[in-house]
């Protein structure tokens, strides 16, 4: 069970597996199905990208279970953060913080909220969703929220399908990110650095302050 676009990256596993997919905003709808499979004895796998605890399908198969016997195991993968990080070099070797720029479930209030305080905060900055063909205007508020906190010389990477084929990593400047716009879509990850972070032979790193 998961989402088409997983499904399919997983296709070759599914030799004469019975699939339940569909799409985007149907996630409840999806996790419902595989609960009431699970009660009826049947063995579900739930495909997520990435991990499945971290704006995964893990949470709301957990929140809809409410109580009932079922045996749930979360297995941990690698979060588009991440991947997206070793392309880029070290940029999260210290405090970051991680925030969706998607405003189907978050008002987009809070979502500019939080930009501001990470951005305050000197946090090195993920932004995930950055950019949808619905919401063009998301990703240019928050750059705009944290350059008031940061100079244009930021270092900051953009890196879109990690690890999987069509792959690209770019080492830029957060003055220079809205030039990436064009390529920017849900399938892309931005990293802005901290006060801290800075670039060497194309490569993003944020010092965890050892001495050397």
């Amino acid at each position: 069970m998961g989402y088409k676009r997983y499904i399919g990256l997983v296709a070759p596993l599914l030799e004469g597996k019975e699939i339940f997919s569909n799409g985007m905003t149907e996630e409840t709808e999806r996790c419902r199905w595989a609960i009431e499979a699970a009660l009826s004895g049947r063995t579900i796998a739930v495909v997520s990208s990435g991990d499945s605890g971290i704006y995964g399908m893990a949470g709301l198969i957990l929140e809809l279970l409410k109580g009932r016997r079922v045996e749930v195991s979360v297995i941990p993968g690698v979060p588009a953060f991440v991947a997206a990080s070793a392309l880029l070099g070290a940029p999260l070797m210290h405090d970051f913080a991680s925030i969706s720029l998607s405003d189907l479930l978050t008002e987009w209030a809070k979502i500019e909220e939080r930009v501001e305080a990470a951005a305050k905060a000197d946090f090195v900055i993920v932004l995930y969703n950055p950019k949808s063909s619905k919401r063009a205007e998301g990703l240019k508020k928050a750059i705009e929220i944290i350059r008031r906190h940061r100079n244009d010389k930021t270092p900051a990477g953009f890196v879109r399908n990690a690890t999987r084929e069509g792959e690209e990593a770019i080492v830029t400047t957060l003055g220079d990110l809205g030039e990436l716009s064009h390529k920017t879509d849900m399938l892309s990850i931005i990293i802005v650095g901290n006060s801290s972070t800075f670039t060497d032979n194309g490569k993003m790193i944020t010092p965890r302050g050892y001495n050397i």
